[in-house]
């Protein structure tokens, strides 16, 4: 009941989160049973009927992705020591969500069967009764058992890759660090066991102001000074100096004006250049052999070797893997030179946010380029309007990849929380803290905008004088 009320009783923005995942599981179910209504009216013509079926894997892939992201985003779903004492651990908040999800995609699911069901003219008393019984094959009786496997796709899907990224991770085992040596810092040998950085030594002078304060000493100074011989001597008898505090605890590198930016950048910039250009190879390859075997693209739009769109696989896979090592090199160009206080703050941003908004990003900008270069010349053979189940995947597509986006963008927002209010506690000014994200977003559209215009004029040589 405790799941239940966490589900329901949710903020307004997170119902339309849900929302948006059940539309986009409602365009894809239809696609679905669309591919299922064809197959029942052209029972001669299995391939055609197994290309259609084809064709909805990227709406598909792009609904699972939207379902990850909103649950990745949902703030009931979080792990808090309330709930994990009420029972409500982090295996258990992951199975709410996954349920949630699951419910959010069955909605979108029922309400494409009942679309679907009444185009063809099996529910009657509303507007459009059987405006599509020729396409969606009404002569012939629906095959329940499998228009249900095909709607309780989706959910499952979605679902299994919301337990399998949200599930609760083991701790990796500590190791035995060697014992720390009682010496200083900056090039001395031996190193303190917990890492610091270096703004984290001298900040606000709390070494000094401990030192001004009674001569208190740390523990390691102590030591050292007892070993050398030097330093205050305390009497006999007397109780042993109680280890100075920094102001009640130790400044942790997320505090103040410090993002845990990561030391090593996303290792799939290589790769992914790589894979980018072998799939642009392919393409202008195959759009200068002749192939017999031809590929038929959705509805008007253009056909080509099928060569042509494993070409376009490979580029749109390249540039999803290459996208965070470009943001994390964005963010390093940002702040290189002599950075002020805007662009250091907005470099280490976009450094740390590099994998969490590079991904989806890429991933924007591969179906920006697809959709650009499949869509119609007016120069060639194809003439004829992009038919309505084209324009629905493409929908679809597009704004499941869009509003991962914005989740992405909004979940980097939720984990740099902590940091944004520490800037404030500091005395940052909030224009500069919007300035610093406006400066991030441009400078990803400087980069990402032109590279996705010449992946797309690309990735339409092939098709353009078709």
């Amino acid at each position: 009941m405790l799941a239940l009320r966490l589900t329901r009783g949710a903020h307004p923005a997170v119902q339309l989160r849900r929302l948006l995942v059940a539309a986009a599981s409602a365009g894809t179910g239809f696609l679905l049973l669309s591919a299922l209504g064809y197959a029942m009216s052209h029972p001669d013509s299995p391939a055609a009927a197994t290309l259609r079926l084809a064709w909805c894997a990227p709406p598909l892939a792009a609904t699972i992705h939207l379902a990850v992201a909103v649950a990745r985003t949902d703030p009931g779903t979080r792990p808090r020591p309330g709930l994990a004492a009420a029972g409500l651990g982090p295996g258990r908040l992951m199975l709410v969500s996954a349920t949630t999800t699951a419910l959010s995609c069955l909605l979108g699911s029922m309400l494409a069967l009942l679309v679907f069901l009444h185009l063809r003219g099996d529910l009657t008393g509303m507007p459009f009764d059987g405006d599509a019984s020729q396409f969606l094959a009404a002569d012939s009786p629906l095959p329940l058992p499998a228009a249900l496997t095909l709607l309780a796709l989706t959910p499952a899907l979605a679902s299994a890759a919301v337990a399998m990224l949200l599930r609760p991770r083991l701790a990796a085992p500590a190791t035995t660090k060697a014992k720390a040596r009682p010496y200083g810092r900056f090039g001395v040998s031996g190193r303190s066991a917990d890492r610091e950085t270096f703004g984290a030594y001298g900040r606000f002078g709390a070494r000094l102001r401990d030192a001004v304060r009674g001569g208190a000493t740390t523990p390691d100074t102590a030591s050292a000074a007892s070993q050398n011989g030097s330093g205050p001597q305390a009497p006999a008898g007397a109780p042993a100096p109680a280890p100075a505090e920094e102001d009640g605890s130790r400044q942790t590198p997320d505090d103040l004006a410090h993002f845990p930016v990561p030391r090593k950048p996303p290792a799939g910039l290589p790769w992914g250049i790589t894979i980018l250009t072998a799939g642009l190879a392919v393409e202008t390859y195959a759009g200068r052999v002749t192939a017999d075997d031809t590929l038929a693209l959705p509805t008007a739009l253009p056909t080509g070797p099928t060569a042509v769109l494993v070409g376009w696989v490979l580029a749109a896979v390249g540039l999803a893997l290459a996208a965070p090592g470009l943001a994390h090199l964005c963010g390093r160009v940002l702040q290189a030179v002599r950075p002020g206080p805007l662009r250091l703050l907005a470099g280490r941003g976009l450094m740390a946010e590099a994998t969490r908004i590079g991904r989806p990003l890429g991933v924007v900008c591969a179906v920006a380029a697809a959709v650009y270069a499949m869509a119609p010349r007016p120069d060639s053979a194809a003439t004829a309007a992009i038919g309505p189940l084209s324009a629905l995947g493409a929908t679809v597509v597009a704004g499941a990849t869009v509003t991962t986006l914005f989740m992405a963008a909004l979940e980097a927002r939720q984990a740099r929380a902590d940091t944004t209010a520490a800037l404030l506690r500091l005395g940052a000014p909030t224009a500069m803290l919007r300035s610093s994200a406006a400066l991030r977003a441009g400078v990803l559209l400087a980069v990402f905008g032109p590279l996705t215009l010449v992946v797309a004029e690309l990735a339409a040589l092939p098709l353009a004088a078709r």
